[in-house]
């Protein structure tokens, strides 16, 4: 069976180059071929807010040849083919995602405002391709120290969900901690302090703490077991961490090879795609590239 390509959206800006050699490494871990695509934004007479599809440039694009020449540096490159297309890339780039493994791309390209740490592209394709995007940030975010040592080797970490948990997006975090020859660090956060409302006041339950944490525990070691048994290469290693889950994830992601994070499934009353607000504040802070997994389709 032949391997999904690896897309690397690119767009001319350093932003997409550091994606683009993100893509190129995973292409090469996967044994995949790499796929450059570039959406030139054609908008229509008059309407530059618009965008409509529109005749393709028949000259050679300008941004697939510095990505060309990008790679030409490269002694590992994989095989690499080159895609231009015109339209609106929030809504072309996931469906480019049909026939891929996976879709790359950088935080924030040249359509980007200044204050904002990831455009509306990258968040239409993590919400929308139906297979898993992963967004490159730039260097230098500054995150916050969490409970979670880092240690030393590569390392990848996910969010898990005791109350919903995502098979797919444990199984994408497996293997991806196998190609990588890394740890694998399985953050399962519990909210803390609990808070319950009482006579018009909000009141501390009288619960125990430890009695949450190990509950959680006992749970995440049974949602991890299939997986520990299908890789048991990777050393897994459960965290249970009280407070934000979003927040302990992007702590975890200082000097992470990878985060990896789960995509809402529909609800009956909720039927669009959504993101989540733990794997959306993921996507904006963490300091690593944070990949989204899509649900598998009869979960979603």
């Amino acid at each position: 069976m032949n391997t999904l390509p690896v897309i690397a959206a690119v767009d001319g800006s350093a932003d997409s180059l550091r994606a683009l050699d993100w893509a190129a490494d995973a292409a090469r871990a996967r044994g995949a071929a790499l796929r450059v695509a570039h959406v030139r934004q054609y908008a229509a007479w008059g309407q530059t807010d618009v965008l409509v599809a529109g005749p393709p440039d028949t000259g050679e694009d300008p941004v697939l040849k510095d990505a060309r020449d990008h790679l030409a540096g490269r002694a590992d490159a994989p095989v690499t083919d080159y895609l231009g297309l015109d339209g609106a890339p929030g809504a072309v780039l996931p469906e480019l995602g049909a026939d891929a493994g996976l879709l790359v791309l950088g935080s924030r390209g040249r359509g980007g405002f200044a204050s904002l740490l990831l455009g509306s592209i990258g968040l239409a394709a993590a919400r929308d391709a139906p297979c898993p995007v992963v967004v490159v940030p730039r260097p230098g975010r500054e995150v916050p120290e969490g409970p979670v040592p880092p240690g030393s080797g590569p390392r990848v970490v996910v969010g898990l969900n005791v109350d919903s948990p995502d098979e797919a997006t444990l199984a994408f975090a497996f293997e991806e901690a196998a190609r990588r020859g890394a740890r694998l660090q399985v953050l399962a956060a519990y909210p803390w302090p609990m808070q319950t409302w009482a006579a018009g006041q909000v009141v501390a339950p009288v619960i125990d703490e430890t009695a949450v944490a190990d509950d959680t525990r006992v749970l995440a070691d049974g949602f991890l077991a299939p997986h520990r048994g299908r890789r048991p290469e990777v050393r897994a290693e459960p965290y249970v961490v009280p407070g934000d889950a979003a927040g302990q994830l992007v702590a975890a992601s200082r000097d992470a090879d990878l985060v990896v994070v789960g995509r809402h499934r529909r609800r009956l009353l909720a039927p669009a795609r959504m993101l989540g607000s733990v794997t959306h504040a993921v996507l904006l802070h963490a300091a690593a590239p944070v990949a989204v997994v899509p649900p598998s389709p009869a979960e979603e």
